[in-house]
């Protein structure tokens, strides 16, 4: 884990890239959703949330006045089922105490106790120990 999340790893949708299991690839890992798109999956390039936000001139979802929208509430019950994670918690937690203090937060989550490696959100298997947490 860096000691330093950057800000462009948080997605628009409220998504931490830097745990997120497309980014953590040994081959070709993906930038994070507001970095560059050069080794980025096809879905991820033609994110409707992405793309709809970018079209509004925002950033990030929760900046829109729609916010949350059908489109976020339906991923945020999809990420809240299957790896427990509120996207729309997300959003408004870095509403509430900004960006910079969110994604520290979020580094002391998701580093692994054993190796200081990063755990990934979709399988909870660290990057570089690969133990299950």
């Amino acid at each position: 884990m860096p000691s330093k999340i950057d800000d462009y790893f948080f997605a628009p949708c409220g998504i931490n890239c830097m745990v997120c299991y497309v980014h953590l690839k040994d081959k070709k890992p993906c930038a994070g959703c507001l970095g560059e798109d050069v080794s980025k999956p096809e879905r991820c390039k033609s994110c409707k949330i992405k793309n709809c936000a970018t079209e509004k001139g925002f950033k990030h979802c929760f900046e829109c006045p729609d916010f949350p929208c059908v489109q976020i509430k339906n991923l945020d019950r999809s990420y809240r089922k299957r790896y427990h994670i509120s996207l729309i918690e997300n959003s408004r937690k870095v509403q509430e105490i900004g960006l910079v203090a969110f994604l520290s937060i979020e580094r002391e989550k998701w580093t692994c106790g054993e190796c200081s490696g990063v755990i990934s959100l979709h399988d909870a298997e660290c990057s570089h120990c690969h133990k299950k947490s």
